[in-house]
């Protein structure tokens, strides 16, 4: 029986997971993938929203100006790759200018600070790329663009050295109330709790249906985005939106926390809620809509492409609470966007639910910080030297594109909730990130893990599951 049972390690169950582990309390998080970060978590734009967008008064706005103004702190606390580069919100016609002074103004009713409208002349004097078009702008400098690999691998290591239990691979197959608490029933065997928090992401709706009658129900959006080169990283420094629409933000341009530049995404509506192949009139709707208000965009610098699922809400809010008929079940649903901004204050939201109900005490040996992968390219020469001659692992670059070491990688798997697979040491590290896609790195990288985790090549995957990268009957015969 455990105090807590959070289902999913996505970058909102890490967060209440962090949260949680400042408590006494026994905790564990269930996720069915091999690893945090597989779900939503992994395919997104990485911003920070200001907090401008959401309607005023709902929890989407609460929590995304709560947690922007959580974030920096927390990336110092937690060794995470944060920035405020500001935003800017275009608009191409004088005609629009009540909607974008309607953002201006819920904005400051929402408590976002230093916003601008900015005049045409501004607007270029800031960003010379942005398309001669633009008649004015929003300007946000509480804006925001973080990594979010590293933001949900730094909740969870920290709660994971504070105590919680993690069980990957493990996925909820159905959630029986008990007289006291809840039974899951996974494939992995049964899990009891007095408490539950629904932190599953698109599955959120499956798993409180099944203890509510107050159904829930959410869909699947999937964007597509194009990831360009490093050296286009410098084509804008803030991130670039457009006037939102009844989908969403629209295509933004915005550079990243490691210096690429990042265009998208679509917003189409899917059923299949692990649809996440891209498409080709998605991609084509990328790159001809991020024209439309950033002008010589470096197309032919997109090194990747991919999709991800946003897990939209019928009512349009976030849902994070107790469900009316099922006490001790706590849910956190309809985590869309501004959910990697919000993410710090949902997590501080859901846990203190789940404290005043359970009157959980705090610890006084709660460990508040955490050290990142050291990356020995920050380091000045004279200490790089110093890092080499003490551990050579560090002078052997596995990632070419990325100047990743074999010291970095060796880190990424031994550290806690280590890397098991080449997606895991890639989130970790940024090994196979680079302009080859890991072309050059993924061998290497496998001899390594395949050393530090005592496995054969046959048996390392690429993201766990059946994602095998070596294949054959035995080793005298593989293709």
């Amino acid at each position: 029986m455990y105090d807590v049972v959070i289902i999913g390690a996505g970058v909102c169950g890490a967060a209440v997971a962090h949260e949680l582990s400042r408590y006494q309390a026994k905790i564990c998080v269930l996720e069915k993938e091999e690893d945090v970060c597989c779900g939503t978590s992994k395919a997104n734009s990485a911003i920070v929203h200001a907090g401008y967008d959401a309607v005023t008064g709902s929890l989407k706005a609460k929590l995304n100006v709560r947690g922007n103004e959580l974030m920096e702190e927390l990336s110092k606390e937690l060794d995470f790759p944060f920035e405020r580069n500001g935003s800017l919100v275009l608009c191409f016609n004088e005609s629009d200018m009540p909607n974008l002074q309607a953002l201006y103004d819920r904005g400051v009713a929402n408590g976002v600070k230093g916003m601008k409208i900015l005049n045409k002349e501004e607007v270029l004097q800031m960003e010379p790329n942005v398309t001669e078009d633009v008649y004015a702008a929003l300007y946000a400098p509480t804006g925001g663009i973080v990594c979010p690999f590293g933001l949900n691998i730094a909740l969870a290591e920290n709660a994971c050295v504070n105590g919680v239990d993690f069980q990957f691979d493990t996925e909820v197959i159905q959630i029986r109330k008990m007289e006291e608490g809840y039974e899951l029933q996974t494939d992995k065997g049964v899990f009891c709790a007095k408490c539950v928090v629904n932190a599953a992401g698109v599955y959120a709706d499956k798993f409180h249906n099944m203890v509510s009658e107050k159904k829930l129900s959410i869909t699947a959006r999937r964007g597509d985005y194009c990831l360009l080169d490093k050296e286009a990283g410098n084509h804008v420094r803030r991130t670039i939106f457009t006037l939102p629409g009844k989908l969403g933000k629209g295509i933004l341009v915005t550079p990243t926390v490691h210096g690429n530049l990042l265009i998208g995404p679509t917003a189409v509506e899917v059923e299949d809620k692990e649809g996440v192949n891209t498409t080709a009139d998605g991609l084509a709707q990328v790159l001809t809509k991020a024209g439309m208000s950033v002008k010589n965009i470096p197309t032919r610098q997109v090194i990747t492409s991919f999709a991800g699922l946003r897990a939209h809400e019928a009512g349009d809010d976030f849902i994070i609470g107790e469900a009316e008929d099922a006490p001790g079940f706590v849910d956190c649903a309809g985590i869309e966007s501004p959910g990697i901004a919000s993410c710090p204050a949902i997590g501080e939201m859901a846990a203190g639910i789940v404290k005043e109900k359970m009157g959980l005490i705090a610890k006084d040996d709660f460990i508040a910080t955490r050290k990142g992968i050291l990356n020995p390219g920050t380091l000045c020469m004279e200490e790089r030297n110093d890092l080499i001659k003490e551990n050579p692992a560090y002078g052997n670059i596995i990632c070419r594109c990325e100047m990743v070491t074999e010291g970095e990688i060796i880190d990424a798997i031994r550290r806690p909730l280590g890397a098991k697979s080449l997606d895991g040491v890639k989130r970790r590290t940024r090994a196979g990130m680079g302009r080859c896609q890991s072309g050059f790195c993924s061998p290497r990288t496998m001899e390594i893990l395949a050393r530090e985790c005592g496995m054969s090549m046959f048996d390392i995957t690429k993201s766990g599951g059946n994602s095998k990268l070596v294949v054959g009957t035995n080793k005298d015969t593989v293709s």
